[in-house]
């Protein structure tokens, strides 16, 4: 499987996905840890992929994407942005909406 099929595969396996360097525990960047506080705070059951551990993804996502920068959050397999997106979502509470849409998404 190529490196953007098996980027599409997980987007279609997880409603809302952190591509990030490091892990939600153990971030590896300021931007990456921020915008996993955020979601963490807005309730979000979210999937982590850290870009660190696979180079593949890590060159192949911003071209797939067209978003230059980690992290980047993806909600139903679109983008939504990066940390700066993911926090002004946070801050007008609309990040918590859309956590709370996706996991009614997945529970119906």
């Amino acid at each position: 499987m190529d490196v953007n099929e098996r980027i599409k595969a997980v987007l279609a396996e997880h409603p809302m996905v952190l591509f990030m360097k490091g892990t939600p525990q153990f971030p590896m960047c300021g931007f990456s840890a921020r915008a996993a506080r955020a979601l963490k705070d807005s309730g979000a059951s979210f999937h982590a992929v850290n870009v660190q551990a696979d180079p593949e993804v890590r060159a192949a996502l911003p071209h797939f994407a067209n978003w230059p920068t980690f992290p980047q959050l993806f909600i139903q397999g679109e983008l939504i942005g990066g940390c700066d997106i993911v926090e002004d979502l946070k801050s007008s509470g609309e990040l918590a909406r859309m956590a709370l849409d996706v996991s009614g998404a997945v529970r119906a």
